[in-house]
């Protein structure tokens, strides 16, 4: 944990130097979360490439700015967040990402901590066969994820592909704990069975 603060407190600093690999490396790695999280947003692939153009625009000009408060990749992703919605604001299209709610059964299929009680079963082993089948159900979920409710899938970029905590995923969102986690429940219960269909 440690060593990741150190090796994000160095990257920042690099950035604040205009270090133009450090700035490559954060591009490559968050550039497409990005888009798709823009696209639970605003009305196109489009108008989301465009929002996280200028997310970019805005990291490189306020970056001597920013102070750690969050996580470096929770600051841009509240950034983007914040432009996305007042792209969907000017568009005429507003998404809530608060679908309120309580879930009697949260706890059915997932521990405390959001992870699965009972992970699906697993290929015994590997063969070109499945390697080619597994890439191939890879896009399947991928396209899974995309057809996800937007608050849904916000909540799922954010906390199982990009990893953050549900502190921030909550604080970049703007949800109450409870919240976040019914829409990561409902949309790993949607995964599932897409899963299940295609397994």
């Amino acid at each position: 944990m440690l060593a990741n603060q150190l090796q994000e407190k160095h990257c920042i600093q690099r950035l604040k130097a205009g270090d133009e690999a450090v700035f490559r490396a954060l591009y490559t790695r968050h550039n497409q979360p990005l888009i798709r999280m823009a696209a639970t947003i605003v009305n196109s692939r489009a108008t989301a490439e465009e929002v996280v153009q200028e997310t970019w625009m805005a990291v490189l000009k306020n970056i001597g700015t920013f102070e750690g408060r969050s996580s470096l990749a929770g600051w841009i992703f509240t950034i983007l967040i914040n432009k996305a919605r007042t792209r969907a604001r000017r568009d005429g299209r507003s998404v809530s990402f608060d679908e309120g709610g309580e879930d009697d059964n949260l706890s059915t299929a997932f521990d405390g901590h959001g992870r699965w009680k009972a992970m699906p079963e697993l290929w015994d082993e590997i063969t070109p066969e499945r390697i080619v089948a597994g890439r191939g159900l890879a896009e399947h979920m991928r396209m899974a994820i995309d057809a996800l409710p937007p608050a849904q899938r916000a909540v799922i970029v954010l906390r199982v592909q990009q990893e953050f905590e549900p502190s921030e995923v909550c604080a970049i969102l703007g949800l109450s704990d409870g919240n976040m986690r019914i829409l990561l429940h409902r949309a790993r219960l949607s995964l599932r069975a897409t899963l299940a269909k295609l397994l």
